[in-house]
């Protein structure tokens, strides 16, 4: 076993940095170009600087335009948005500008989503050197102008603060991209924003509001406004839910990618720990984190999930000798992915809402017709797991922390978990509705040496594995499990917190084994989603089963906006 200290380098030395704004467009370098097709982008950023910018909460500000030309990014896929780059239907700033249009008016304006705490006024810069790079015939990879949305607890070198939705970090520029946000910017994405959680992951308080932060306040659900967006990825599901980005990234310790996105109807996957790269983003557990795509489609999922994945010196999980790390997961998209597959149905996992139970059943009636053979089974209780899987969390909780903020060197506001918590209880935001009892009791804990640490670390992991999806699946000769993601969303509520029903997260993310959710689903006017989740490293086998099942049934539909059901 590896030791988790080093799951997080140091880094670099972190400082407030102010926004740029638009003088950053002025700079020679985004005009050495031939421009043909693309000629209005000049036009278009010279002209911008007296117009009146979007403000967002950390200060970035990002000027209104009317794209040149009418673009409907409506469901719009990222095969859909390349094909339209390269055949010169719109370009990459024409595109980007239409989605921050529509931040500002759905998302802070309009029915106020609240989904996004900050957009990155290089955003447009960035896209106009992409589209000088397709002009000149070169691509950088498979997402080249394709906008996303990261969730704010993961580091970009952007002029965007990384604050977990802390107010103890509102002002932390840590000016260093992750291993996603290089990843994505080598793959040819524009990082368009950093979006709403609930804060520090949804692991501070002893109950909370899924969505809510110190920093940006509460995230609502785009299909009913007044319901939950759950968390801890709330931001990241409700922007690719409302058509405010094409793609998003979540992370995810137990829930917090699927969630979301059977909250919101999309698609999320929940990576293999391992096969994603976790260094600059700031930790719950080495165990158990991970980040992963959030899209509307499978096939969107699919395409970002290969510029995602790859070895990380700075992440040891990434160096598993075991690892298949793949570069081209689209390979997987196959529409007769179900037949001969054999699925293994949980029947513990539901129970807790008989409309969910039966959209199930309509569910394994779908594979069925597809080809499945479904296996209707019992696994294990998950009780004692999650016992484990807690006492893992505060210890590694407490260490990563502490080691992130380390990392951020002399700008750091706090520089420990024990700073943190006396942070908070002179800020008159924090602890205005929840308490942070998970914080303190992580100080509590002692160093990852801790005898309780290990025990827990080892008897997770055996009950997770071994005893659990490994055990299943060998027995019953299975290529994946399935499982409700959880139920409809329930209705924000800032005193008593969230009401949690039920889900089958727990197994997969606690075994640090990979899975995915799509829709299966309305109750009323609210998506629920189906989860498959495997072995380790069986993401190919998931997206199979997942883009098969899509496309047989297809029940994503875009949110209505709707005041309260």
């Amino acid at each position: 076993m590896t030791s988790p200290p080093q799951a997080v380098p140091a880094g670099e030395r972190g400082f407030a940095f102010p926004a740029k704004g638009w003088i950053a467009f002025m700079k020679p370098r985004t005009y050495n170009v031939r421009m043909k097709r693309n000629a209005f982008i000049l036009v278009m950023l010279v002209s911008v600087a007296s117009l009146a910018p979007i403000g967002c909460g950390c200060g970035c500000n990002t000027p209104i335009v009317e794209p040149a030309r009418a673009i409907d990014l409506q469901e719009i896929t990222v095969r859909q948005l390349g094909r339209g780059y390269r055949e010169g239907r719109f370009t990459v700033v024409e595109v980007v500008q239409g989605y921050l249009n529509r931040i500002e008016a759905v998302d802070r304006g309009g029915p106020r989503l609240n989904s996004v705490l900050c957009v990155n006024p290089d955003a447009l810069g960035i896209a106009a050197e992409l589209d000088a790079e397709l002009e000149a015939g070169r691509a950088r990879g498979p997402l080249h102008g394709i906008p996303v949305i990261l969730k704010d607890n993961i580091d970009s070198s952007d002029p965007m603060p990384t604050t977990a939705g802390a107010t103890a970090l509102r002002d932390s520029f840590t000016r260093r991209d992750s291993a996603v946000a290089r990843k994505l910017r080598q793959a040819g994405a524009v990082i368009l924003a950093k979006a709403n959680l609930s804060e520090w992951a949804n692991f501070r308080a002893s109950f909370s509001s899924s969505g809510w932060s110190g920093v940006g306040g509460q995230t609502r659900n785009p299909y009913v406004l007044d319901r939950n967006p759950c968390g801890s990825s709330s931001g990241s599901g409700v922007a690719v839910s409302a058509n405010l980005c094409a793609l998003a990234i979540g992370t995810e310790t137990n829930g917090s990618i699927v969630c979301p996105a059977t909250s919101n109807g999309i698609v999320g996957l929940k990576p293999t720990v391992g096969l994603v790269s976790r260094s600059g983003i700031i930790p719950i557990s080495f165990s158990q984190d991970t980040a992963g795509p959030m899209g509307r489609t499978v096939e969107d999922v699919a395409a970002c999930l290969g510029a995602l994945a790859g070895i990380d010196e700075a992440d040891v999980m990434t160096l598993d000798p075991d690892g298949r790390h793949g570069d081209d997961y689209t390979a997987f998209l196959k529409a007769d992915g179900l037949r001969g597959k054999r699925i293994g149905w949980l029947k513990n996992l539901g129970g807790y809402h008989h409309r969910v139970d039966a959209l199930l059943e309509r569910a394994a009636a779908d594979l069925r017709q597809q080809g499945a053979e479904v296996v209707e089974l019992e696994g294990p209780k998950e009780g004692p797991i999650e016992d484990a899987s807690f006492q893992v969390m505060l210890y590694e909780f407490k260490d990563g922390l502490n080691r992130y903020f380390a990392g951020l060197g002399g700008a750091a506001p706090v520089k420990s978990v024990a700073e943190l918590i006396e942070f908070n209880k002179k800020d008159p935001v924090e602890l205005r509705h929840f308490d942070q009892k998970l914080l303190e009791l992580a100080q509590e804990k002692g160093g990852l040496d801790a005898a309780e640490y290990r025990e827990a670390l080892a008897a997770m992991r055996k009950a997770a594995r071994e005893e659990g999806i490994d055990k299943l699946m060998g027995e019953h000769r299975l290529d994946a499990l399935m499982g409700p993601t959880g139920a409809p969303a329930w209705k924000t509520d800032r005193i008593d917190g969230d009401h949690f029903l039920g889900g089958s997260s727990s197994l997969a993310a606690i075994a640090g084994y990979p899975s995915i959710t799509v829709p299966m689903g309305f109750v009323d006017e609210l998506p629920v989603g189906v989860s498959f989740f495997g072995r380790a490293w069986s993401e190919p086998v998931l997206i199979e089963i997942a883009y098969a099942y899509e496309r047989a049934t297809r029940h994503r539909r875009p949110p209505r906006f709707l005041a309260s059901d």
